[in-house]
């Protein structure tokens, strides 16, 4: 009779627990598309605070992500000028003469789960000092005096500052064009193609092998990416975008 009621009490919670996620998932989805940002500090479940950081970011990942691909469009389509393409290899740090193969190679998305994970590990789910007062979800740094924010343990010889950004969006797009132009993602770049080119889909694990230089030591940072994917079944958002 115990173990009834304490089954009973377990399933009232677990349902319970269901109906807040679904209110406030509902509330966060439609509110990530205007100014609305979640205290995710006062956010103590941490179900509930992972469903919301997750409905937080996708708008702006999925946004981003469209973006992308009406540009690589525009560019198979011939729709854009030399002075256009010039501009694009000139953004991107691409060689000149820049060839078509060239731009698609950088100009690509990321799948949401390899985004949403980063975030995560970055900002400690959306509660870190630089997410919550400088929307900086991806620990980006800049390295020009006054560029962002001084880390309080930062080492005496160091000159680096940790960027701030105006929106969730601004610094969703510094994030994906650092992935897709900076020298040390050249290996993620190289496996996201090479899965384009065998019409295979482009996935977080697969992309996560070539974040070895993003932080130290890259083989445990790969590691931890691919663990926040698969534990938070993270690559179940790929198949919406």
């Amino acid at each position: 009779m115990i173990n009834k009621y304490r089954n009973i009490s377990h399933n009232l919670k677990k349902f319970f627990l269901l109906i807040v996620l679904a209110s406030v998932s509902t509330l966060v989805s439609s509110a990530s598309l205007s100014s609305f940002k979640p205290s995710f500090n006062s956010i103590e479940n941490t179900d509930v605070r992972k469903e919301v950081f997750f409905n937080y970011l996708l708008p702006a990942i999925y946004q981003k992500n469209e973006e992308i691909i009406a540009l690589r469009k525009s560019i198979l389509n011939n729709e854009l000028n030399a002075f256009e393409l010039d501009e694009l290899a000139t953004k991107y740090r691409l060689k000149k003469p820049t060839t078509i193969e060239d731009l698609l190679t950088v100009i690509d998305i990321l799948p949401p789960s390899l985004v949403l994970a980063q975030a995560a590990n970055e900002s400690n789910w959306g509660r870190s000092r630089f997410a919550e007062d400088f929307n900086n979800y991806f620990g980006i740094w800049c390295f020009s005096k006054g560029c962002g924010t001084v880390p309080k343990q930062r080492d005496v010889n160091a000159n680096h500052e940790v960027a701030n950004f105006i929106s969730l969006k601004a610094c969703i797009d510094y994030y994906v064009l650092t992935i897709n132009r900076n020298f040390a993602y050249q290996n993620l770049r190289s496996i996201r193609k090479a899965h384009r080119d065998a019409l295979k889909p482009i996935t977080g694990i697969a992309l996560a092998e070539g974040l070895t230089n993003y932080a130290y030591p890259g083989d445990e940072y790969i590691s931890s990416i691919q663990s926040v994917i698969r534990y938070n079944e993270l690559e179940r958002y790929d198949l919406l975008n």
